[in-house]
Protein backbone atom coordinates (compact mmCIF):
# COMPACT_ATOMS: atom_id res chain seq x y z
CA UNK A 1 0.00 0.00 0.00
CA UNK A 2 1.46 3.34 -1.02
CA UNK A 3 1.97 5.75 1.89
CA UNK A 4 1.00 9.29 1.02
CA UNK A 5 3.28 12.10 2.07
CA UNK A 6 0.50 14.11 3.77
CA UNK A 7 -1.11 11.23 5.67
CA UNK A 8 -1.69 12.18 9.31
CA UNK A 9 -0.63 9.73 12.00
CA UNK A 10 -1.68 10.03 15.63
CA UNK A 11 0.78 9.83 18.50
CA UNK A 12 0.37 10.51 22.19
CA UNK A 13 2.32 10.60 25.43
CA UNK A 14 1.01 8.48 28.27
CA UNK A 15 1.53 9.50 31.90
CA UNK A 16 0.27 8.09 35.17
CA UNK A 17 -0.34 10.73 37.86
CA UNK A 18 -0.33 10.42 41.61
CA UNK A 19 -1.19 13.22 44.06
CA UNK A 20 -1.48 15.59 41.05
CA UNK A 21 2.14 14.88 40.13
CA UNK A 22 3.45 13.04 37.09
CA UNK A 23 4.38 9.64 38.41
CA UNK A 24 5.29 7.35 35.54
CA UNK A 25 5.66 7.97 31.82
CA UNK A 26 7.45 6.30 28.96
CA UNK A 27 10.82 7.87 29.78
CA UNK A 28 10.74 6.80 33.44
CA UNK A 29 9.58 3.31 32.54
CA UNK A 30 12.53 3.08 30.13
CA UNK A 31 14.88 4.08 32.95
CA UNK A 32 13.42 1.37 35.17
CA UNK A 33 13.83 -1.18 32.40
CA UNK A 34 17.50 -0.27 31.97
CA UNK A 35 18.07 -0.48 35.73
CA UNK A 36 16.51 -3.94 35.69
CA UNK A 37 18.63 -4.99 32.73
CA UNK A 38 21.96 -3.44 33.72
CA UNK A 39 21.76 -3.58 37.52
CA UNK A 40 23.31 -0.12 37.83
CA UNK A 41 21.89 3.39 37.97
CA UNK A 42 25.12 4.73 36.46
CA UNK A 43 24.87 2.41 33.44
CA UNK A 44 21.12 2.92 33.15
CA UNK A 45 21.52 6.71 33.14
CA UNK A 46 24.08 6.47 30.35
CA UNK A 47 21.86 4.12 28.37
CA UNK A 48 18.87 6.46 28.41
CA UNK A 49 20.96 9.61 27.89
CA UNK A 50 20.53 11.42 31.22
CA UNK A 51 22.95 12.44 33.95
CA UNK A 52 23.71 10.25 36.94
CA UNK A 53 22.19 12.86 39.27
CA UNK A 54 19.00 13.10 37.22
CA UNK A 55 18.67 9.33 37.32
CA UNK A 56 19.09 9.26 41.11
CA UNK A 57 16.61 12.12 41.58
CA UNK A 58 14.10 10.34 39.33
CA UNK A 59 14.45 7.08 41.23
CA UNK A 60 13.96 8.89 44.54
CA UNK A 61 10.83 10.61 43.18
CA UNK A 62 9.40 7.34 41.88
CA UNK A 63 10.02 5.55 45.17
CA UNK A 64 8.55 8.43 47.16
CA UNK A 65 5.35 8.51 45.10
CA UNK A 66 4.89 4.74 44.86
CA UNK A 67 2.92 2.85 47.48
CA UNK A 68 5.80 0.39 47.61
CA UNK A 69 9.41 1.01 46.49
CA UNK A 70 10.01 0.14 42.86
CA UNK A 71 13.82 0.31 42.99
CA UNK A 72 16.06 -1.38 45.52
CA UNK A 73 19.54 0.12 45.98
CA UNK A 74 22.18 -2.07 47.53
CA UNK A 75 25.45 -0.75 48.91
CA UNK A 76 28.63 -2.60 49.80
CA UNK A 77 28.73 -6.34 50.06
CA UNK A 78 30.69 -8.89 48.11
CA UNK A 79 29.41 -7.67 44.75
CA UNK A 80 30.13 -4.02 45.52
CA UNK A 81 26.45 -3.05 45.68
CA UNK A 82 24.08 -2.42 42.81
CA UNK A 83 20.54 -1.51 41.90
CA UNK A 84 17.62 -3.71 41.00
CA UNK A 85 13.88 -3.54 40.63
CA UNK A 86 11.65 -4.87 43.33
CA UNK A 87 8.82 -7.26 42.52
CA UNK A 88 6.52 -4.23 42.66
CA UNK A 89 8.72 -2.42 40.16
CA UNK A 90 8.58 -5.26 37.66
CA UNK A 91 4.82 -5.47 38.12
CA UNK A 92 4.40 -1.76 37.40
CA UNK A 93 6.41 -2.07 34.16
CA UNK A 94 4.17 -4.91 32.99
CA UNK A 95 1.04 -2.92 33.84
CA UNK A 96 2.33 0.21 32.09
CA UNK A 97 3.11 -1.77 28.91
CA UNK A 98 -0.43 -3.15 28.94
CA UNK A 99 -1.81 0.39 29.15
CA UNK A 100 0.54 1.50 26.38
CA UNK A 101 -0.68 -1.30 24.15
CA UNK A 102 -4.32 -0.33 24.70
CA UNK A 103 -3.46 3.34 24.18
CA UNK A 104 -1.87 2.53 20.81
CA UNK A 105 -4.93 0.49 19.79
CA UNK A 106 -7.11 3.47 20.71
CA UNK A 107 -5.02 5.82 18.52
CA UNK A 108 -4.99 3.31 15.65
CA UNK A 109 -8.78 3.12 15.85
CA UNK A 110 -9.01 6.92 15.66
CA UNK A 111 -6.74 6.94 12.60
CA UNK A 112 -9.02 4.43 10.88
CA UNK A 113 -12.10 6.48 11.75
CA UNK A 114 -10.51 9.63 10.33
CA UNK A 115 -10.20 7.96 6.93
CA UNK A 116 -8.79 10.31 4.28
CA UNK A 117 -6.71 12.81 6.27
CA UNK A 118 -5.36 14.91 3.40
CA UNK A 119 -8.04 17.58 3.85
CA UNK A 120 -7.39 17.66 7.60
CA UNK A 121 -3.65 17.96 6.94
CA UNK A 122 -4.18 20.96 4.68
CA UNK A 123 -6.51 22.59 7.23
CA UNK A 124 -3.97 22.16 10.04
CA UNK A 125 -1.25 23.62 7.83
CA UNK A 126 -3.43 26.66 7.18
CA UNK A 127 -4.33 27.38 10.79
CA UNK A 128 -0.71 26.88 11.92
CA UNK A 129 0.53 29.78 9.79
CA UNK A 130 1.64 32.75 11.84
CA UNK A 131 1.27 36.08 10.07
CA UNK A 132 0.58 39.57 11.37
CA UNK A 133 -2.03 40.32 8.69
CA UNK A 134 -5.62 40.00 9.94
CA UNK A 135 -7.00 38.62 6.67
CA UNK A 136 -5.89 35.20 5.47
CA UNK A 137 -8.03 33.47 2.85
CA UNK A 138 -7.72 29.97 1.42
CA UNK A 139 -8.58 29.35 -2.20
CA UNK A 140 -7.69 27.75 -5.50
CA UNK A 141 -5.97 29.51 -8.39
CA UNK A 142 -8.59 29.87 -11.12
CA UNK A 143 -6.73 32.14 -13.53
CA UNK A 144 -3.23 33.54 -14.15
CA UNK A 145 -2.58 36.35 -16.62
CA UNK A 146 1.10 37.15 -17.14
CA UNK A 147 2.42 40.52 -18.25
CA UNK A 148 5.93 41.73 -19.00
CA UNK A 149 6.90 41.99 -15.31
CA UNK A 150 3.84 41.25 -13.18
CA UNK A 151 1.07 38.70 -13.28
CA UNK A 152 -2.56 38.86 -12.24
CA UNK A 153 -3.69 35.90 -10.15
CA UNK A 154 -7.32 35.14 -9.41
CA UNK A 155 -8.19 32.89 -6.48
CA UNK A 156 -11.55 31.25 -6.04
CA UNK A 157 -12.33 31.40 -2.31
CA UNK A 158 -14.93 29.40 -0.40
CA UNK A 159 -18.33 29.79 -1.96
CA UNK A 160 -16.76 30.71 -5.30
CA UNK A 161 -15.90 34.25 -4.20
CA UNK A 162 -13.15 35.59 -6.54
CA UNK A 163 -10.12 37.49 -5.22
CA UNK A 164 -7.50 39.13 -7.43
CA UNK A 165 -3.82 39.68 -6.66
CA UNK A 166 -0.96 41.21 -8.64
CA UNK A 167 2.45 39.62 -8.06
CA UNK A 168 5.68 39.41 -10.01
CA UNK A 169 6.25 36.77 -12.65
CA UNK A 170 9.19 35.61 -10.55
CA UNK A 171 6.81 34.98 -7.64
CA UNK A 172 4.61 32.87 -9.91
CA UNK A 173 7.58 30.68 -10.78
CA UNK A 174 8.99 30.53 -7.25
CA UNK A 175 5.64 29.53 -5.75
CA UNK A 176 4.88 27.10 -8.56
CA UNK A 177 1.50 28.70 -9.14
CA UNK A 178 -0.76 27.32 -11.84
CA UNK A 179 -4.46 26.83 -12.36
CA UNK A 180 -5.78 24.47 -9.68
CA UNK A 181 -3.04 25.22 -7.16
CA UNK A 182 -4.22 25.69 -3.57
CA UNK A 183 -2.95 29.03 -2.26
CA UNK A 184 -3.46 31.67 0.41
CA UNK A 185 -4.28 35.34 0.00
CA UNK A 186 -3.05 37.57 2.81
CA UNK A 187 -4.22 41.17 3.22
CA UNK A 188 -3.48 43.62 6.04
CA UNK A 189 -6.55 45.06 7.72
CA UNK A 190 -5.05 48.53 7.30
CA UNK A 191 -5.11 48.05 3.51
CA UNK A 192 -8.88 47.53 3.46
CA UNK A 193 -11.22 50.45 2.75
CA UNK A 194 -14.82 50.37 4.00
CA UNK A 195 -17.74 51.92 2.12
CA UNK A 196 -21.49 51.80 2.53
CA UNK A 197 -22.88 52.94 -0.83
CA UNK A 198 -20.82 51.99 -3.86
CA UNK A 199 -23.56 51.30 -6.41
CA UNK A 200 -22.65 54.27 -8.58
CA UNK A 201 -19.07 54.74 -7.41
CA UNK A 202 -16.13 54.14 -9.72
CA UNK A 203 -13.01 52.89 -7.95
CA UNK A 204 -9.73 51.43 -9.13
CA UNK A 205 -9.58 48.69 -6.50
CA UNK A 206 -9.98 45.26 -8.10
CA UNK A 207 -11.36 43.61 -4.99
CA UNK A 208 -14.78 44.85 -3.87
CA UNK A 209 -16.66 42.60 -1.45
CA UNK A 210 -20.06 43.64 -0.16
CA UNK A 211 -21.88 42.05 2.73
CA UNK A 212 -23.08 42.49 6.28
CA UNK A 213 -21.13 43.97 9.18
CA UNK A 214 -20.65 41.24 11.78
CA UNK A 215 -18.48 43.02 14.33
CA UNK A 216 -17.35 46.51 15.27
CA UNK A 217 -14.67 47.22 17.87
CA UNK A 218 -14.38 50.92 18.56
CA UNK A 219 -11.21 52.60 19.79
CA UNK A 220 -10.24 56.20 20.51
CA UNK A 221 -8.26 56.43 17.25
CA UNK A 222 -9.10 53.41 15.12
CA UNK A 223 -12.10 51.13 14.72
CA UNK A 224 -12.02 47.50 13.63
CA UNK A 225 -14.80 46.40 11.29
CA UNK A 226 -15.56 42.83 10.17
CA UNK A 227 -17.65 42.32 7.04
CA UNK A 228 -19.11 38.90 6.13
CA UNK A 229 -18.88 38.58 2.35
CA UNK A 230 -20.45 35.15 1.83
CA UNK A 231 -19.09 31.64 1.57
CA UNK A 232 -17.98 31.76 5.18
CA UNK A 233 -15.44 34.49 4.38
CA UNK A 234 -14.96 37.57 6.54
CA UNK A 235 -12.88 40.65 5.71
CA UNK A 236 -11.42 42.66 8.60
CA UNK A 237 -10.60 46.34 8.21
CA UNK A 238 -9.03 48.92 10.50
CA UNK A 239 -10.28 52.43 9.77
CA UNK A 240 -10.21 55.69 11.70
CA UNK A 241 -12.76 56.22 14.44
CA UNK A 242 -14.00 59.38 12.69
CA UNK A 243 -14.60 57.43 9.48
CA UNK A 244 -16.65 54.83 11.33
CA UNK A 245 -18.79 57.60 12.85
CA UNK A 246 -19.21 59.38 9.51
CA UNK A 247 -20.25 56.17 7.75
CA UNK A 248 -22.72 55.41 10.56
CA UNK A 249 -21.55 51.81 10.72
CA UNK A 250 -23.52 49.36 12.82
CA UNK A 251 -23.61 45.60 13.29
CA UNK A 252 -25.98 44.05 10.77
CA UNK A 253 -25.70 46.98 8.42
CA UNK A 254 -24.62 46.79 4.79
CA UNK A 255 -21.00 47.59 3.91
CA UNK A 256 -18.39 46.91 1.27
CA UNK A 257 -14.71 46.09 1.80
CA UNK A 258 -12.27 47.23 -0.88
CA UNK A 259 -8.56 46.59 -1.36
CA UNK A 260 -6.15 46.81 -4.26
CA UNK A 261 -4.86 43.72 -6.01
CA UNK A 262 -1.34 44.96 -5.25
CA UNK A 263 -2.14 44.83 -1.52
CA UNK A 264 -2.58 41.05 -1.65
CA UNK A 265 0.24 38.67 -0.74
CA UNK A 266 0.03 35.17 -2.20
CA UNK A 267 1.43 32.16 -0.35
CA UNK A 268 1.43 28.38 -0.69
CA UNK A 269 2.05 25.63 1.86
Amino acid sequence: MKCRKNKIGLTGNLWLNRAENKFLGGDRIHLLEMIDELGSITKAAKAVGISYKTAWDTVNLINNLAEKPLVDRLTGGKGGGGTSLTAEGKKVITQFKTIQEEHRKFLDNLENRLGDTEGLYQFLRRISMKVSARNTFSGTVSKITKGAVNAEVTLSLKGGVPLTAVVTNGAIDNLGLKTGTEAYAIVKASSVIIGTDLHDAKVSARNIFCGSISKIIEGPVNTEVDVEIGGGNTVSAVITHDSAIRLELKVGGHACALFKASSVIIGVS
